[in-house]
């Protein structure tokens, strides 16, 4: 009656319990949703980085740096056994080894293996060994690194490095395997 003062109102709806269950887990479901979005979103992220890093680990190895350790004695004192070396492979990508640097080969006789020897002479260079003094182009090289008690009394040569070759010797002169006994080194190596 509108003239009473008294509003007439509608009856409530009748309560539905499943359909304010899904009214009360619509919410939710979105919330998790998005929780699950962000969870893909940080994994693909994770996964984008660790890919990046193998790439780059393996660009590093390949092309620039790799760690490696000394096994034996031929390069003592200057390299003892089980020290640990960082090879710069980049190096020798933009310049050619010179008489006297230390470098990691590959073994000639079979390149599965890694050598680190000295480069004694480059192409073109004559070798020779008397009474374990080197010369190379008939020139006593200096070799005040070799310790007196390491040095050998073999004679070796007179040869010459073939062009794209080198030649190469371990510190330990009496205790080491080199191009004395297997011959030269290829560049590529």
């Amino acid at each position: 009656d509108v003239g009473s003062g008294f509003s007439r109102m509608s009856p409530a709806p009748a309560f539905d319990g499943d359909a304010a269950a899904v009214a009360l887990d619509a919410p939710q479901l979105s919330a998790s949703t998005v929780r699950l979005a962000q969870l893909q979103e940080e994994l693909m992220a994770w996964v984008k980085t660790l890919l990046s890093a193998a790439v780059y680990a393996i660009l590093i190895v390949t092309f620039g740096f790799q760690v490696a350790r000394v096994e034996g004695l031929s390069m003592a004192p200057t390299l003892e056994d089980q020290d640990r070396l960082i090879v710069n492979k980049f190096v020798y990508r933009v310049s050619a080894p010179r008489r006297g640097d230390i470098v990691m080969l590959y073994y000639p006789l079979n390149p599965d293996k890694s050598f680190v020897k000295r480069v004694i002479a480059e192409e073109g260079d004559t070798v020779r060994i008397v009474d374990g003094r080197v010369y190379v182009n008939d020139v006593p090289m200096d070799d005040r690194f070799v310790a007196p008690e390491f040095r050998s009394h073999d004679d070796f040569g007179p040869t010459v490095v073939p062009e794209g070759y080198y030649f190469v010797m371990g510190d330990h002169r009496n205790n080491s395997s080199d191009s004395r006994h297997w011959g030269f080194v290829p560049k590529k190596y």
